[in-house]
């Protein structure tokens, strides 16, 4: 009873520990837009889910795509391109979404990547999130990768690439889709979990009752 009833509490801790990172998300995302130079802060924590607009050059020859990633519930690939805000400064940039081609997974559907100076509106965001990864060290600097690490990418190209990344936000455009999902931290799974333990708490105390005091087996 005490171990279930305490698995049963910490899930509600930890549920609450995640609603309230959840609140934060929503008081920095309300927070005036920021400008590309605000990338350069030491602080990157406090950088986190805050709007900023962007204003730069693509280095489209630097794009790659995460595969095994889905939008409307399909599989395909998120592109990622560096965006030079100046000599000193580059963000890369999760641009969107496209589909995957189920006969050939090389063949990349086409995306538009303007030349001249590009401006847009994102949201900032940690380093791609992560998958298992099956192709690594056969994929060595191919465009399409399963992970990205921030650091590697970084050597591998030379470039002045900020620890963040961001997140283009907008209409669809260029052949790219942006319908990103909401950001939720699975606070609804930690309140399941906290039912099943107390529930199964409620059990034993019932299976005790009902076999100590209500139906107690007499004596020989």
């Amino acid at each position: 009873m005490l171990v279930t009833a305490a698995l049963g509490r910490w899930q509600l801790q930890r549920a609450a520990q995640k609603e309230a990172i959840e609140a934060s998300m929503v008081q920095r995302e309300a927070l005036p837009e920021l400008d590309g130079s605000s990338l350069a802060a030491g602080d990157t924590a406090a950088l986190l889910d805050r709007r900023v607009h962007l204003r730069g050059r693509w280095l489209a020859q630097r794009t790659v795509y995460l595969d095994n990633r889905q939008m409307f519930g399909r599989p395909g690939f998120f592109v990622f391109t560096p965006l030079e805000l100046s000599p000193q400064l580059v963000v890369l940039v999760q641009r969107g979404w496209i589909p995957r081609n189920f006969e050939d997974r090389s063949r990349l559907v086409p995306i538009q990547t303007p030349d001249g100076p590009v401006e847009l509106h994102a949201r900032i965001a940690g380093p791609p999130s992560r998958l298992y990864d099956f192709h690594s060290a056969a994929e060595g600097d191919s465009p399409i990768r399963q992970n990205l690490d921030l650091a590697a990418f970084r050597h591998e190209t030379g470039l002045p690439l900020v620890a963040l990344t961001a997140v283009q936000t907008g209409a669809a455009g260029e052949g790219l889709q942006r319908e990103w999902p909401p950001v939720t931290l699975g606070v609804e799974r930690h309140y399941g979990y906290a039912f099943q333990w107390f529930g199964l708490c409620a059990l034993i105390v019932f299976l005790y009752a009902w076999f100590q005091f209500i139906r107690r087996p007499r004596a020989a």
